[in-house]
């Protein structure tokens, strides 16, 4: 990815004392106007909880056409059928301007009942699990099986659409999904460097967020994609860093350079005047990435479609 515009990404929450909705919405008005590829909405704030981060998500992408939104979300109390279809459902919505930084945690009282492995408790490898579900879910029903063909009095076709049919450690899913995928191929899945191991990050995710500060980050995310069989520009590689309005870009971006970075995320000081200086003095100064139509193309990842094409072939 080319350092001279980059994806930069404002990490709020709405709700848990923190934005409040009016709030929320002046803040992603600011950020698509300052062109900020996404808002990360979190899913809790310390011990508070927000609003539910894809509920933000649908009401600010409602409102704020050119803006992406990761939303935050945890294995714990959340289904993969269900968070599948509710992340694509908004994604739909937003015209592919979703992606979800889903976090390792345990798991649901839906899954849990079905549970195939009682004994299995990591929560890498439920994290694993889950991500791979939630791609071949978002698969499952393909855009080109929508025929709406009111002659022959067809709207799918079926013989395009395939159950997942999956049995793991963790979790039993029939699938497929009621709904044609995302215009980006599908959302994009996110995760926490502090929260996997670097092979469990190669594997699953499309973006990791890493502590700016770390110097081994991208080495080592090369190195375990490189031992799954994936490329670096499958993965985008984020530096979280907390920021003030007053903050000298230029630090910013020699951690960028130096420590082959290809965006930041950037976490204001609290409140929605911290929010909105950080968006509309800092940012304009670190040259983001111009507006693209997805989320995922924001980020400067392969399409979908083209990696598996070139996968086949």
């Amino acid at each position: 990815m080319s350092t001279q515009t980059i994806p930069v990404l404002v990490e709020v929450a709405v709700g848990g004392g923190a934005l409040t909705v009016a709030e929320a919405d002046r803040v992603a008005e600011a950020a698509q106007e300052a062109g900020v590829t996404a808002l990360r909405l979190l899913d809790t704030l310390g011990e508070r909880s927000t609003v539910e981060a894809t509920l933000a998500a649908a009401y600010l992408a409602g409102r704020h056409d050119r803006l992406g939104f990761l939303a935050d979300a945890s294995t714990t109390r959340n289904a993969p059928y269900n968070l599948a279809r509710r992340v694509l459902s908004v994604d739909r919505a937003a015209a592919g301007r979703l992606g979800l930084l889903l976090h390792p945690g345990s798991g649901d009282e839906v899954s849990d009942a079905t549970t195939p492995d009682t004994t299995a408790t990591v929560a890498g490898e439920r994290w694993s699990e889950y991500a791979g579900l939630l791609a071949r879910l978002w698969e499952s029903f393909p855009r080109e099986a929508l025929l709406g063909d009111a002659e022959r009095a067809l709207l799918v076709d079926d013989a395009l659409i395939a159950a997942v049919g999956h049995e793991g450690r963790y979790y039993r899913v029939a699938g497929p999904l009621d709904g044609p995928t995302s215009l980006q191929g599908r959302p994009v899945v996110a995760a926490d460097a502090r929260e996997l191991g670097w092979d469990e990050l190669a594997t699953g995710a499309d973006v990791v967020v890493v502590d700016a500060d770390r110097a081994d980050g991208a080495a080592a995310l090369s190195a375990a994609l490189e031992r799954v069989g994936r490329r670096r520009s499958d993965v985008a590689l984020l530096g979280r860093i907390p920021v003030a309005a007053t903050e000298g870009a230029g630090r910013l971006l020699d951690r960028l350079a130096g420590h082959d970075l290809d965006g930041l995320v950037l976490v204001p000081p609290g409140g929605a005047d911290g929010a909105l200086a950080v968006i509309r003095h800092l940012v304009p100064q670190l040259s983001p990435s111009p507006a693209e139509p997805t989320l995922r193309a924001g980020l400067g990842l392969t399409p979908v479609a083209a990696r598996l094409t070139e996968a086949v072939a």
